[in-house]
């Protein structure tokens, strides 16, 4: 998709205008893959504030072929020290390259100080974030890979369930390596996170890590999951029971469905992202549960499974169209059991696009 990877490179370069920069030495290899699709361990870019025909793009050797099938567009450069030779590409050219961009935020102090040593008739500049600004809002072809990310989560949980692979007897360990070789069936690269499965009393911990625990009749069964499709994650949690619930089970349950929902409907161009917290939060806090609900209501997710925004108190800035984010409120009992509820949805001008489309009822198994 050389098309959309150069679009990106273009709306890039309105920022790298508006910052004063001549060009970007992008060297975080996520953003370098956003910009020009390459999914290799090491590289640079060096994106010129004007033209592609001045952007240059580096790896090393181990990947000639690579490099050639996925980044066709743009001029290469073959170093293993690929930082470095884009800094002596542009201090070769110091007509086109004077004020140059980093990503600080990326950056160690060792490392600038050895880039600035090569930016001979170069200034380097901190210039944290540009790329993640772009990456917040996402174009079709991200939404694509979002959607099916998580269509394979959706049919890895429902092949879980459907063959009985939830069961007493089983432990978490062995339900989460089930849950994950479902999703690389179904197409995914790998798991987005370490599978959370937590049964029991495990369940009122957040992020409990699968052990030999048993999972028992009674037992609530948290399962937070997700899967990776083209480097896009997906991200989800659905509760489950084992045997009838108990009344307090179908209560702290519907409390956690309402709430989320809430979220859900929050979601949309120009809400501050803590309104948004605020609309789930507020369900359970007026039923008494607030201090059981301990974290942010949800996040960002892409290319990374945890990025900008924060749906969060804590968080700050207005949500826009095109925004992939999570809603996952919870309410944890310590020493009896929790639930949290979890769907990846894209914000849009009216509904939001729901991406994870498992049943939100309590599922009984």
């Amino acid at each position: 998709m050389p098309e959309t990877h150069a679009a990106r490179r273009t709306a890039l370069r309105a920022l790298l205008t508006d910052a004063g920069l001549d060009a970007l030495l992008v060297t975080d290899l996520l953003n370098i893959r956003y910009l020009t699709g390459f999914t290799g361990s090491n590289a640079a870019l060096l994106l010129h504030a004007e033209l592609d025909d001045r952007t240059a793009f580096c790896t090393d050797g181990r990947y000639t072929t690579q490099s050639s099938v996925e980044v066709p567009d743009l001029k290469r450069v073959l170093d293993r020290a690929s930082a470095a030779a884009m800094i002596r590409h542009g201090s070769a050219l110091p007509n086109l390259y004077r004020r140059v961009g980093f990503e600080s935020q990326h950056v160690s102090v060792e490392q600038f100080e050895k880039l600035d040593d090569l930016a001979e008739g170069l200034e380097l500049t901190r210039a944290p974030g540009l790329v993640e600004r772009l990456r917040l809002v996402k174009d079709e072809v991200e939404v694509d890979a979002l959607r099916r990310a998580c269509a394979v989560a959706d049919r890895a949980l429902a092949d879980l369930i459907e063959s009985g692979g939830i069961r007493p007897g089983r432990t978490e360990r062995e339900v989460a390596r089930e849950l994950e070789s479902r999703m690389l069936d179904h197409g995914s690269s790998g798991p987005s996170f370490e599978s959370i499965v937590a049964a029991g009393t495990n369940s009122a911990i957040p992020h409990h890590r699968p052990t030999d625990a048993v999972l028992a009749t009674g037992d609530f069964l948290k399962l937070d999951f997700g899967a990776t499709v083209d480097g896009y994650h997906s991200d989800m949690t659905r509760t489950l029971v084992l045997g009838a619930p108990a009344d307090w089970q179908r209560e702290v349950y519907e409390l956690v469905r309402r709430s989320q929902a809430a979220g859900r409907d929050a979601l949309a161009p120009g809400a501050d992202v803590t309104e948004v917290d605020a609309a789930a939060r507020t369900v359970i806090d007026e039923a008494g549960y607030g201090a059981e609900f301990a974290h942010g209501l949800g996040h960002g997710v892409g290319l990374q499974v945890h990025e900008a925004p924060s749906l969060a108190a804590t968080g700050a800035g207005t949500l826009s169209a095109g925004m992939a984010v999570t809603v996952e409120p919870g309410v944890y009992l310590a020493g009896r059991g929790g639930v949290r509820i979890e769907d990846t949805l894209v914000v849009r001008d009216g509904t939001p696009e729901l991406l994870t489309l498992s049943s939100k009822e309590l599922v009984v198994v």
